[in-house]
């Protein structure tokens, strides 16, 4: 029913997403970005029924009754829930559709560099089972250099590092094909994570998540700050087990996120240490764009030009810049097919 598909997609919108860890992104042909809702799901464990997806499911996190689980489908950049990973793509591709669930839309994701084929094979089988007609997935470095304006298609080198909420990506591109690529499992929730261990460690105090990602999005930083900075963190004491209140200031809340900072930075730095020595004279004059999520924390920019002696170029908007250049990919189908790692 090959035909069908195609008269079909005719009257359909192609979309385009970032499957995050953190965030969804959905980018539709002629309307732009559609849906920017955080990655979690909320559902009734007994019966498996969906209560809430996105913006609305992440209030819930930390704070549900026995009964009802607010999930995570998405850990270090792939799909760690099928069944719910789908109920959340279908979802979001239903809203950003707007149309008959009788026509089905060509869809591109992007995933993280290095993805296993078992798990391309869960990204688009999820994305099928949640309406897509046809799917293509394409890497998030090449996605956001596109996005960020970058001439992938000449013969000259340029580097994308990638700071998401599961991953940071970092890719040497030219001639529309990643020539390297590493990808580390630390990103935006590591840094969390690192913020939730030390103040355990080193106050006696059990904070949630989301207070770790309040605290990072703050008063933290990759380079110390001109002016002090303080935050008042609440949590349960581990001593009496009674709620209290901590003040924290940046210097501690650097050197938590020092341990995943360092990670990054290595990453980096044996990406350029196996970059061929012509891109790598591309690089020292064009730098390294900085993208993700994670490229938002106070400071990351001065530390990665102070550890590389290179140029180092954030984006104007790091959040929406790969699901920007997945949508342009939309619009030009040889480039598709030339860049994605899978199509079905």
């Amino acid at each position: 029913m090959r035909w069908l598909d195609k008269i079909l997609g005719l009257f359909s919108v192609d979309l385009a997403i970032d499957l995050g860890t953190a965030n969804t992104l959905v980018y539709s042909r002629g309307m732009g970005i559609v849906v920017n809702e955080p990655s979690v799901v909320a559902v009734e464990q007994k019966s498996g029924k969906v209560i809430a997806i996105g913006a609305e499911a992440k209030r819930m996190l930390g704070r549900t009754p026995t009964h009802i689980m607010a999930i995570r489908p998405m850990r270090d950049g792939v799909i760690a829930n099928f069944e719910i990973a789908e109920k959340m793509l279908s979802h979001f591709i239903r809203k950003a559709h707007h149309r008959t669930t009788f026509v089905r839309p060509r869809v591109i994701i992007c995933v993280p560099s290095r993805i296993t084929q078992v798990e391309q094979r869960a990204v688009s089988d999820s994305a099928e089972l949640a309406g897509a007609r046809e799917v293509y997935l394409i890497e998030e470095p090449i996605a956001a250099a596109i996005g960020a304006g970058l001439p992938i298609s000449e013969p000259c080198g340029s580097m994308v590092v990638d700071i998401g909420g599961g991953t940071t990506d970092v890719a040497v591109i030219s001639l529309a094909g990643t020539v390297y690529s590493e990808s580390v499992k630390v990103a935006g929730d590591k840094m969390d994570d690192a913020i939730v261990s030390y103040i355990k460690r080193k106050h006696n105090l059990l904070i949630g998540d989301h207070m770790a990602e309040r605290i990072k999005c703050e008063i933290g930083s990759a380079y110390p700050l001109e002016e002090r900075r303080i935050f008042t963190v609440k949590g349960r004491d581990l001593v009496s087990g009674i709620p209290r209140t901590l003040v924290l200031g940046d210097a501690e809340v650097r050197e938590a996120l020092s341990e995943p900072i360092a990670a990054i930075t290595n990453a980096i730095r044996v990406a350029l240490e196996n970059t061929p020595p012509e891109l790598a004279g591309d690089i020292i004059d064009r730098g390294i764009v900085l993208t993700g999520g994670g490229s938002l924390l106070r400071g990351m920019d001065v530390r990665l030009r102070e550890e590389t002696n290179l140029p180092i170029i954030t984006v104007d908007d790091p959040l929406t810049t790969v699901v920007l250049g997945t949508g342009k990919a939309l619009d030009q189908i040889d480039l598709l097919r030339k860049i994605s790692i899978a199509s079905r």
